[in-house]
């Protein structure tokens, strides 16, 4: 239970690192902020802010749960994976942590949807602001792609936790959101100042993450790869 705990935390700060990280920051605060003028109200732009938040939430969940599934329901990967998978999380990390210190660097940007159904997104209104946070939460930048596929998945795969871990993460990508959300219908000068708050505590947070997890990562190594800590 505590081990379960502490992974439900984990993928909470993943999501909430996710969203704060530049790149996915500035597409949320463009994305409310694009809505919110064109619906001119302050309710709606809290709704779209809300309805923003559960596109990007359950784009995630759906993501997540179908790779973990997926790679769950394969008995020969299971099996693998429940022999192999501590002594593969330990590179996975590493190398997860090296992207976050930016000591690996990749200059590309993907996107699992095409810019027509963003377009569509951008006209639907406080609706379309859900299909727009979907959108957004499948364009992947490499913080991001790092945060979800090198660290949830492959924290959701070894608990096995198809639904829990990414819905946690989810939970966590869509706070960042309400609260820029409710600074941009509070007024603009608000959303600066917590804008640049923000960037200053995501760097350090993102440094202090990618430490731990190629500290961890190198224990994973040395424990399960070279057995040199058996307890």
């Amino acid at each position: 239970m505590d081990t379960l705990i502490a992974a439900g935390a984990t993928a909470i700060w993943l999501g909430i690192l996710t969203s704060i990280s530049p790149c996915p920051l500035a597409t949320n605060i463009a994305a409310i902020s694009f809505i919110g003028k064109r619906l001119g109200s302050t309710s709606r732009v809290l709704g779209c802010g809300v309805f923003y938040t559960l596109g990007r939430m359950a784009a995630y969940v759906a993501l997540a749960g179908l790779l973990v599934a997926g790679v769950l329901s394969v008995p020969g990967a299971a099996n693998f994976l429940q022999k192999y998978m501590n002594k593969l999380l330990g590179p996975v990390l590493i190398v997860t942590g090296m992207v976050l210190l930016e000591l690996i660097q990749f200059n590309v940007s993907a996107s699992l949807v095409g810019r027509r159904v963003q377009a569509r997104a951008e006209r639907g209104g406080i609706w379309g602001a859900g299909l727009l946070g979907v959108v957004f939460a499948l364009s992947f930048c490499p913080v991001s792609a790092a945060l979800f596929f090198g660290s949830l998945i492959a924290l959701s795969i070894r608990h096995g936790s198809r639904v829990l871990l990414p819905s946690l993460y989810g939970v966590g990508t869509g706070l960042p959101v309400i609260v820029f959300a409710v600074l941009l219908a509070l007024g603009a000068q608000s959303l600066a100042k917590a804008f640049n708050k923000l960037a200053r505590v995501e760097c350090w947070a993102r440094w202090a993450t990618g430490g731990i997890l190629v500290i961890v990562g190198v224990y994973f190594c040395f424990r399960y790869i070279f057995c040199l800590f058996p307890i």
